[in-house]
């Protein structure tokens, strides 16, 4: 029987960063602006990769910007205000028939925390979860999936790899996972089933 391993953001869990100052600032483009000034998908990743959002708030030159930054991590549930219910449906019956289910997410090792008390389930269904800031390493990194597969006593031939990121699923089978880009949650759903999984 093969594994079936997860991303969590935005395959499990919607996040939206802009939610984390929308409040404040009156309007997603506003946001937008801020986001797009301070370069934050790259800051958000290298916080994914282990970095500390103080520690990048602080490169920062305007004091505002630095500010608003470093209140990400306390305002971090805001981000993450829903679960995507069909994908947990089809994570709810892998578990039931008894298929191993895991996951990998890149995510920092400041706000998994802060996800996990707005969706507890995220700290209870997998077997394994390997968390991108806590060990320090991103996807697709190869060495990122074979830690999953080390702490979980499977090869990468028994897995397959749901991401909504094409270039991680590409980096699950450049180490011989099988992958399936999530797009939506019938998806998936239909992806497992024509794998014999559902």
């Amino acid at each position: 029987m093969k594994a079936v391993v997860f991303d969590i953001g935005n395959v499990l869990v919607k996040w939206d960063p802009h939610l984390a100052w929308l409040e404040e600032m009156g309007s997603r483009e506003a946001v937008a602006e801020f986001l797009t000034r301070i370069n934050f998908p790259e800051r958000n990743l290298r916080a994914d990769g282990g970095e500390m959002f103080a520690d990048l708030a602080a490169e920062l030159e305007n004091a505002e910007d630095r500010q608003r930054l470093s209140f990400y991590v306390e305002r971090y549930a805001r981000t993450v205000p829903q679960k995507i219910e069909g994908s947990w449906q089809v994570l709810y019956r892998l578990k039931e028939q008894g298929t191993p289910v895991h996951a990998i997410t890149n995510w920092s090792a400041e706000t998994w925390p802060v996800g996990v008390g707005a969706h507890p389930e995220l700290g209870e269904v997998f077997g394994v979860t390997v968390v991108s800031g806590k060990e320090k390493l991103l996807k697709p990194q190869p060495e990122i999936f074979h830690l999953l597969c080390k702490r979980a006593g499977l090869s990468p031939e028994n897995c397959i790899f749901i991401d909504d990121g094409p270039h991680n699923v590409e980096g699950a089978r450049a180490v011989g996972m099988d992958g399936i880009h999530f797009t939506a949650p019938h998806a998936l759903e239909h992806a497992l089933i024509e794998r014999g999984c559902l």
